[in-house]
C-alpha cells in the first residue's frame, strides 16, 4: 500500500541532522525526497567515513531519498534549481538567516516560481530576534535553552559538557518539522495555498524541557523561587558552574529525594536497573519484590517529613538498603519479580544491542536495506504504524552524485544539457 505522502515530491537542501532527519521521516512517510548536495557533499559523509562519500552516519540521516550535487554558487546552478523547484511540493532548508537569499533560494523568490510550495526553513536561534543570525548546532542549543544545565553533568574540571546519548535539539526539529509539513500539506489540501514554515533548534530544546521553562507562580513560590535565589547568590558571589548546578537542584532535591528511591536506577549484580516508579501504588509493589519492611523504609509514612532536620539521613540510610538487596540478585531476576508485582521497571540496556532485542522486533522498528555500495544495513525506520496507508523506510541513503542526471532528465533535460552543465561546474563532482 502506497503512504499516506505517495505523489508528494520534497526537495532537500539540508545537511547534517536537523534537516536531513526531517526529509527521512517524510520519505517514510511516501514522498519522493530529493537531496541536494554541493560539490563538497553532506559534511555527515566524512564523519567516520569507511569508504569515500560514505559513513554511518550519513546512510542513517539519508536514508530513503535520491540525492544529486549542485553547485549553487553557480548562475547555472542556482538556475537548474529554480527550473525543478516549479514541480515540487516541499522545500527544506537549513541554514543561517541570509544564506538562502545570497543562493536565490529563500521563500520570496522560490514562492515566486511556484505559489502551491510549502518551504520549510529550520535555523538555530528562529528567523527573529537578537541571535536570529548566530551561528549554531545541536551543543549550542543545548547550552542557550537550558537543557544543558536541566542535565547536569560536568566534566572532571566542573565545566559544562553536552547531552552525549543523542542529538536532542537536532532530533527534536526534524520532529516538529516533519509534522508542520504534514500540517502544512492538509491545509494545502483544502485552500491551494503554500506556505512558509520556520523553525529551529532552540525551539525544539524547549519543548523538550518545557515543564522546567514553565512558571505557575502559585507552585513556584514554593518549589522553584528558593532555587532561583539560591542561583543568583551564586552567580553574584562568581560561583562556580558546579555551584551552580547545586544551588538550582539544592531545594528540590531536598524535597524530591524521597520520591526518588523509586524513580531511578541501581546496581544489580550483573548489570543495572531502572524503576519508573512514583505512585504509592507503584512504591509499595517495589518494596514488596524487595521484601522492605515499614520500619526500613518509613519515607511513605505521615510520620516522614522530607523538610525536616534529619530526613535527608533518613533516605541515605534507605537507599543503601534498596541498593545492597538489588546488588543481591540477577538483572533478569529482579525483572521478573517487578513485572510479577506490577511495577514499573526495566533493565538498562546498551544502545548497540537494541536491534536484535525481541520486544523492538515485535512493534517493526528495525528496517532492513540493501545499500549498493556496502549491502545489507539494519537501522531504526518507522517507529509508528498506520493500518491504512502504512510508512515505511523506502531505500538507502543516496551515493555521491548517483542520482543527479537520472533527476534532471526526469524533468527535461536532455543527455547534451547534462553533459554541459557539467562542463560549467553547475552539477556533479
Amino acid at each position: 500500500m502506497p503512504g499516506p505522502l505517495e505523489g508528494i515530491k520534497v526537495l532537500e537542501l539540508t545537511q547534517i541532522i536537523a534537516g536531513p532527519m526531517c526529509g527521512v521521516m517524510l520519505s517514510d512517510l511516501g514522498a519522493d525526497v530529493v537531496k541536494i548536495e554541493s560539490p563538497a557533499g553532506d559534511g555527515t559523509r566524512v564523519i567516520g567515513q569507511f569508504i569515500p562519500h560514505e559513513s554511518k552516519a550519513f546512510h542513517v540521516f539519508n536514508r530513503g531519498k535520491r540525492g544529486m550535487v549542485l553547485n549553487l554558487q553557480t548562475d547555472d546552478g542556482r538556475e537548474v534549481l529554480h527550473r525543478l523547484i516549479r514541480q515540487f511540493d516541499v522545500f527544506l532548508i537549513n541554514a543561517r538567516p541570509g544564506v538562502p537569499q545570497r543562493l536565490g533560494v529563500d521563500y520570496e523568490s522560490l514562492r515566486s516560481l511556484n505559489d502551491r510550495l510549502i518551504y520549510l526553513s529550520n535555523t538555530a536561534f528562529g528567523p527573529e530576534g537578537p541571535s536570529a543570525g548566530r551561528a549554531g548546532a545541536d551543543i549550542i542549543a543545548q547550552a542557550y535553552s537550558g537543557l544543558m544545565v536541566g542535565d547536569e553533568k560536568v566534566d572532571e574540571q566542573g565545566n559544562p559538557t553536552l547531552i552525549t546519548a543523542t542529538t536532542p535539539a537536532d532530533i527534536g526539529a526534524s520532529w516538529t518539522s516533519a509534522v508542520a509539513v504534514c500540517a502544512a500539506l492538509f491545509h494545502r489540501e483544502r485552500t491551494g495555498r503554500g506556505q512558509l514554515i520556520e523553525t529551529s533548534l532552540l525551539g525544539a530544546a524547549l519543548t523538550l524541557q518545557n515543564f522546567a521553562s514553565a512558571r505557575l507562580p502559585v507552585s513556584d513560590a514554593t518549589f522553584l523561587q528558593p532555587s532561583l535565589d539560591a542561583i543568583q547568590q551564586v552567580r553574584d558571589q562568581g560561583g562556580s558552574y558546579r555551584e551552580l548546578l547545586e544551588a538550582r537542584s539544592g531545594t528540590r532535591s531536598t524535597i524530591g529525594a524521597a520520591y526518588l528511591l523509586y524513580y531511578g536506577g541501581y546496581q544489580t549484580f550483573d548489570g543495572a536497573i531502572m524503576l519508573g516508579c512514583l505512585t504509592p501504588l507503584n512504591r509499595q509493589q517495589v518494596r514488596n519484590a524487595l521484601g522492605l519492611t515499614e520500619s526500613e523504609d518509613p519515607t511513605d509514612t505521615e510520620q516522614f517529613n522530607p523538610l525536616e532536620d534529619g530526613s535527608t539521613a533518613v533516605v541515605d540510610e534507605v537507599r543503601e538498603r534498596i541498593s545492597l538487596r538489588f546488588r543481591g540478585d540477577t538483572t533478569a531476576n529482579w525483572v521478573a519479580k517487578l513485572d510479577a508485582a506490577g511495577a514499573p521497571a526495566s533493565q538498562v540496556n546498551i544502545p548497540e544491542d537494541m536491534v536484535d532485542d525481541p520486544q523492538v522486533q515485535a512493534i517493526g522498528a528495525i528496517a532492513e536495506i540493501e545499500h549498493p555500495l556496502t549491502g545489507p544495513e539494519r537501522m531504526v525506520g518507522p517507529v509508528y504504524r498506520m493500518s491504512d496507508s502504512p510508512p515505511k523506510a523506502t531505500g538507502p541513503s543516496p551515493i555521491f552524485d548517483g542520482d543527479t542526471d537520472d533527476i534532471l532528465k526526469e524533468h527535461g533535460y536532455t543527455d547534451s544539457d547534462i553533459v554541459q552543465l557539467r562542463a560549467s561546474g553547475a552539477i556533479g563532482v
